[in-house]
C-alpha cells in the first residue's frame, strides 16, 4: 500500500511539473481598438490547438471552462467559414474574413 502511495504522489509530481511547463501567464494588455485583455493562462504556442484549452475535450484548469473548438484536421473543422474562402497564412494558420472585414481564424484544414 505504502509503495502505490509513493507511486501516485510520484506520478502526481510529474504530471504537475510538465503541466507547469506547457503553460503561460499572458499579461493583461489593452487592443487597438481601446478594448483590454485582463491577464490569463494560455498554453505555449507549438503551431497546432490540439492541447489548447479551447479544443474540444479539453478543460482549463484555471477557469474549469471546457473546450468548444474543433481539433485541427478533424472534420469539425470544416464547419468553420462555411461558404468562405479560407486563407493559410505564412506561419501556418488558417483563417477566413468575416462580414466585418476582420480574419477570423478557424482550425487547420487539410
Amino acid at each position: 500500500m505504502k509503495k502505490l502511495f509513493i507511486i501516485l504522489v510520484i506520478t502526481l509530481m510529474t504530471s504537475a511539473v510538465s503541466f507547469a511547463q506547457s503553460t503561460r501567464y499572458q499579461r493583461g494588455y489593452v487592443k487597438k481598438n481601446g478594448t483590454y485583455v485582463s491577464g490569463h493562462y494560455k498554453t505555449q504556442s507549438d503551431r497546432t490547438n490540439q492541447n489548447n484549452f479551447s479544443t474540444i475535450s479539453n478543460t482549463n484548469p484555471y477557469t474549469g471552462s471546457r473546450g468548444s473548438r474543433a481539433k485541427d484536421y478533424s472534420s469539425g473543422a470544416y464547419n468553420y467559414g462555411r461558404g468562405k474562402t479560407v486563407h493559410t497564412g505564412n506561419r501556418g494558420g488558417q483563417y477566413y474574413y468575416n462580414s466585418k472585414g476582420n480574419k477570423t481564424y478557424v482550425p487547420k484544414r487539410r
